[in-house]
């Protein structure tokens, strides 16, 4: 079970370089078609975290979870499908209103836009 006050801990409000951060605006973006609260502006990666998750998608070839490693675009094992476009990296994406998020299957599959 996932303890979610510990997780909340998760989410960086006052960085020792970056000062506080003053992002206020909540938005609800649907992954795995289940609403959940995040910052709008934060990496899609950031606000999942947040939310104590933590596999973004599944290998193709030994079907083992992946999620955050680099966290600066580099690798792809953030990578899911947002609004119907797969391998999208979710560290250096960011967080809009409404947005469709599906934890990817191996090479992900395009998605029909609605």
């Amino acid at each position: 079970m996932i303890d979610r006050e510990r997780n909340k801990k998760l989410r960086v409000i006052n960085h020792p370089i970056l000062g506080k951060d003053e992002r206020k605006k909540k938005v609800i973006i649907y992954v795995d078609d289940k609403p959940i609260s995040a910052i709008q502006g934060e990496p899609i990666l950031a606000a999942l975290l947040a939310q104590g998750i933590r596999v973004n998608h599944i290998t193709k070839k030994m079907k083992e979870p992946r999620g955050l490693y680099c966290g600066i675009g580099r690798c792809t094992d953030c990578v899911m499908i947002v609004n119907g476009i797969p391998n999208v990296r979710t560290c250096v994406t960011f967080v809009e209103e409404g947005m469709r998020i599906e934890t990817q299957e191996g090479l992900g599959q395009w998605k029909n836009k609605k």
